[in-house]
């Protein structure tokens, strides 16, 4: 019986999650309840477009031409990808297949590193790692999970030597302070080689209009992007850590 799985949408020709032009497809359904999150409408887990990999191929394969001219692939985000695990091994085996470039975007919300987790680590090529903040005390209230996850994933991926990208949302006020920054910095050093770049992540309110849809305050609103300044002092102190650094 083949596997199906629940997306919430797809994006083509997306130029800013991974390297290249890729097919994104967004999974539905997470466990964690970010304040910023832009994605309020992916949270549950039996929403979306329950699809298979035979059916999802062929659109994916009509923007093969473009991915492979500009380097590009697949991303898998969501909501939470890892919260579908048979499901999306089953499409990267099935792009590298095809021989398309596999790249996983997670928040790092995983409770086992196992057999299954290693089977879809095998076919991907590049892991977006969201850390969302260094300090558990700090990550809590802003996610409604700990951070101890996800930093265990990362040394896992480290471990593996398995090719990384870091990614952290700078939000004013949560996430910005100078010395979490610095910490963060370092945890990042610490993982050697396989993490690739590090992108600091302007915080923006493009999806606070999706909370109203479901009832509820957006938890940030009236809260402003952080400044072009303040993100190169963010990236200032990074790069003293990390040689390639994205604002």
């Amino acid at each position: 019986m083949a596997i199906s799985g629940r997306i919430h949408s797809t994006e083509s020709c997306a130029t800013v999650d991974g390297p290249g032009i890729r097919f994104l497809v967004f999974m539905q359904g997470c466990l964690m309840r970010c304040l910023y999150c832009h994605n309020r409408d992916s949270w549950d887990t039996d929403a979306g477009r329950e699809v298979t990999v035979a059916e999802l191929m062929p659109e994916l394969l009509s923007y093969r031409p473009f991915m492979r001219a500009s380097g590009g692939g697949i991303t898998v985000s969501g909501g939470e990808p890892l919260l579908q695990m048979p499901f999306v091994t089953e499409l990267f085996e099935a792009c590298k297949a095809e021989g398309l470039h596999t790249c996983l975007d997670t928040n790092g919300f995983v409770h086992h590193h196992d057999a299954a987790l290693d089977r879809l680590l095998d076919s991907t090529d590049l892991v977006l790692l969201d850390l969302k903040h260094i300090r558990d005390e700090q990550h809590i209230p802003l996610t409604q999970v700990s951070n101890r996850f996800a930093l265990a994933l990362a040394r896992y991926l480290a471990e593996r030597g398995q090719a990384m990208w870091i990614r952290h949302v700078v939000v004013p006020g949560w996430s910005d302070d100078e010395a979490d920054i610095d910490a963060l910095g370092r945890f990042i050093a610490s993982l050697g080689p396989a993490v690739e770049k590090v992108e600091l992540l302007p915080y923006h309110n493009l999806g606070s209009h999706k909370w109203a849809s479901f009832g509820q305050a957006y938890p940030l609103e009236g809260l402003m992007p952080p400044g072009t300044e303040k993100m190169a002092a963010l990236k200032a102190i990074m790069e003293s850590y990390h040689s390639k650094v994205s604002i």
